[in-house]
């Protein structure tokens, strides 16, 4: 017989048949330390490499008001995200709580943004070991693959070791992540320790920029007067980027509705003190000038006080940082396509698991996607030298960028899902309730419009542009018209009353549905 196809809120969905949801399993494998180190391994690369752009736009007076302001967007949106998480508590995610709040069109946009926030972080992350891995093998070694024309052959490397980790099952990737999260701290306190017992710390170097005196209001706290301060937001991000990612973990965490709000808001104190023993130590050690387009920022701190040899070693440890973040980020972006995948917004291939419970295709698909970006990149940037100071704070800027749309879209859901299930089951609530999420929703559009209005990240908006464009198009003719009653796709038709798909079933609605029709 044909399918047993039902038309809702302007989407069809299709039965999923038998086979469906036993070809896409996850494990329950995380409690609170786990989740708290997927947190923190997500982000921590952020201290390692990528913060410090901030300080070429605004100066560094103008990252530490920035990163200040960040701060609060991200407490505001972790109570949020962790109370939507305990109430909905699906892999889905930003995608979840969209659907339940704005509908089918609603979900796609805030899970597409997330994708192209965690494919795109994966790429930077990727950019950033490979240079430092670089660096630190021709110091040790003479051998430069950057000189030579192949520094791609790194990007490979480190996509198929972390995708063959990723895959091999999800509690290895959470044991993984306390183990690479407490090293790369360790790597962070020892470098502030070294720096201080080498009497490398001098603070006046944190103001060796010029003021800009074409600025209005330039001064030698914000060389680049206050408009830096919203350049400088997308850099500061970068402190924090990814902490958000822990409710794509629902399915596999053993108490989601305690640990993963829990683990947020701990994995955020964790990172700031880490954040703030970069932020203050490494431009003292080595001068904000010289800070502002580092690739390794860590690494040319380490140089400033011990030898060559030496510091490339310790900074091979410090790569243990960039790599938790790669296992971590790469966790992300194979949940979020995985669930988009499951309720067929995304081709449905993409949310197969094997043997092991893990989206390895969602994982070597999103893997190749950023690998292909990054060689456009590359070959941009050399057919263009121009550009190449910037080139990594472009892609950088895609990533950043996906995940200010997506935090302002979940903080709208928020604020919708309080309004329109008043009643629905919720463990956890925010202690700043609507009032802190609008807050969060406003500073993350401020940062939308810092990377709207500066000049230097036009290509990042294009490409960002026309990805939603080409996205749209084909979820408006295809996607739309095969979706799947996935857990998530349950509660938002339910209005919250299906909660837990693996206490409840992964088709509990089904029958609700499609009646008795049989495929």
């Amino acid at each position: 017989m044909s399918e047993a196809k039902s038309s809702v809120s302007g989407v069809t969905y299709t039965k999923a048949g038998e086979g469906y949801f036993e070809k896409r399993q996850l494990k329950r494998s995380a409690r609170f330390w786990g989740l708290w180190g997927l947190g923190v391994a997500a982000v921590i690369s952020g201290d390692f490499s990528g913060w410090n752009f901030g300080i070429g736009s605004a100066g560094w007076g103008g990252l530490l008001i920035a990163s200040l302001v960040i701060v609060v967007m991200y407490f505001g949106m972790l109570f949020s995200i962790g109370e939507m998480s305990a109430a909905l508590p699906h892999t889905g995610g930003a995608y979840s709580f969209a659907r339940s709040a704005m509908g089918p069109w609603g979900g796609f946009v805030t899970g597409l943004a997330e994708t192209i926030e965690y494919v795109f972080t994966t790429g930077v992350i990727v950019l950033f070991s490979a240079g430092y891995l670089n660096q630190i093998i021709a110091t040790l070694a003479g051998f430069d693959l950057a000189k030579a024309g192949y520094l791609w052959v790194w990007w490979v490397v480190l996509y198929a070791v972390f995708i063959a980790l990723n895959a091999a099952g999800a509690s290895i990737s959470f044991r993984f992540a306390v183990i690479v999260s407490i090293l790369s701290i360790g790597i962070l306190v020892l470098f502030g320790i070294l720096a201080f017992a080498n009497g490398a710390v001098d603070f006046s170097k944190l103001w060796d920029i010029a003021p800009d005196e074409t600025v209005a209001g330039s001064s030698q706290f914000l060389p680049f007067g206050w408009w830096g301060i919203l350049f400088a937001l997308p850099f500061a991000m970068w402190f924090f980027l990814g902490i958000e990612e822990l409710p794509l973990a629902a399915e596999e965490a053993h108490d989601p509705s305690k640990d993963i709000p829990r683990a947020g808001i701990w994995g955020l104190i964790t990172l700031i003190v880490t954040g703030a023993i970069v932020l203050f130590l490494n431009p003292a050690v080595t001068g904000s000038k010289a800070l502002g387009a580092a690739g390794e920022p860590l690494l040319d701190g380490f140089r400033a006080f011990l030898p060559a040899d030496l510091a490339a070693v310790l900074s091979l440890f410090a790569l243990i940082g960039l790599l938790a973040s790669l296992q971590g980020i790469m966790f992300a972006y194979g949940r979020n396509m995985y669930s988009l995948s499951r309720a067929g917004y995304y081709p449905k291939f993409l949310s197969l698991t094997g043997k092991r419970q893990t989206p390895w295709v969602a994982l070597l698909v999103g893997a190749v996607i950023g690998f292909v970006v990054l060689l456009a990149v590359d070959l941009i940037t050399k057919a263009n030298p121009d550009i190449g100071a910037v080139s990594n704070a472009i892609v950088l800027n895609i990533a950043v960028w996906g995940a200010v749309i997506s935090y302002l879209l979940q903080m709208v859901s928020y604020v919708i899902l309080k309004v329109k299930l008043p009643n629905a089951a919720r463990p956890y609530v925010s202690p700043v309730g609507i009032g802190g999420a609008v807050v969060a929703g406003v500073i993350a559009l401020l940062t939308f419009v810092g990377q709207l209005i500066n000049p230097g990240y036009t290509s990042a908006i294009i490409a960002i542009a026309v990805v939603y464009v080409i996205g749209l198009v084909i979820f408006a003719l295809v996607g739309r018209k095969r979706l799947v009653l996935s857990p998530e796709e349950e509660y938002a038709l339910s209005g919250g009353q299906h909660g837990d798909p693996q206490s409840e079933g992964y088709d509990a609605m089904e029958t609700e549905i499609f009646g008795n029709k049989q495929r």
